[in-house]
């Protein structure tokens, strides 16, 4: 089930029919209000997600979302005409998973569609449940990330880097390793620039242990002393 938040009613309903007959179910909505009336009977795979809506806009129902137990894991993909880099920093450090600009083509919102899907999807497969690097401890069965014994809340992106590292520490991994490991790799190009950012808001949300998280110049990272 994916949930559309978008008050243009054209490109709401363009993204609704592309996506239903892509084989999804699709709700859509033009503005917040009942959006989350809806997620307290529904929470949905995926949400996408305007910037620019009536009453409460994409930013703050993007925080709203990664407020609430029940919906903080919901990936979330924002879908905006703002196209500063400000306003994608701004999206990604408030929670979103991808930020796709208007205009946009179908194949590529779609793709990105689908990528964000996989991602997210629980790999079941994966029995290596608990990781630990110094005074950071991943508890991947119950998608749990604390440091020095305390709650660390990251989104899915940063969650899913930051076990990327943990799990190899000292391993170097370069910035295609990366995007094909945690953007899910040759479905869309990834920015570099995109990568750096969500390291650094990663850096922040850890405090005194983001400095584990080295920057390997003209390579990529790694987790090591």
């Amino acid at each position: 089930m994916i949930y559309i938040v978008e008050d243009d009613r054209e490109i709401r309903e363009m993204e609704t029919y592309a996506l239903q007959s892509a084989g999804f179910q699709v709700v859509a909505f033009s503005e917040g209000i009942p959006f989350f009336k809806a997620l307290e009977t529904d929470i949905p795979d995926l949400v996408i997600l305007d910037i620019m809506l009536p009453n409460s806009d994409g930013l703050t129902i993007l925080k709203r979302l990664h407020s609430l137990p029940k919906t903080k894991n919901i990936p979330v993909m924002m879908v905006t005409a703002r196209t500063s880099e400000l306003d994608k920093v701004k999206g990604l450090d408030a929670g979103a998973d991808d930020y796709l600009t208007k205009p946009f083509g179908i194949m590529e919102f779609l793709a990105r569609t689908k990528a964000l899907l996989r991602r997210s999807a629980p790999k079941l497969e994966e029995t290596n449940n608990f990781i630990r690097w110094q005074k950071i401890e991943i508890d991947d069965s119950k998608h749990l990330v604390t440091v020095e014994e305390k709650p660390c809340e990251l989104t899915f992106k940063e969650y899913e880097l930051l076990k990327l590292l943990c799990a190899s520490p000292n391993r170097v991994f370069s910035r295609e390793q990366i995007m094909d490991h945690v953007w899910g790799g040759g479905d869309y190009l990834v920015e570099s620039r995109t990568i750096d950012m969500h390291v650094k808001t990663l850096r922040q949300k850890l405090g005194e242990s983001g400095q584990y998280i080295k920057t390997i110049r003209n390579v990529g990272y790694k987790v090591g002393d």
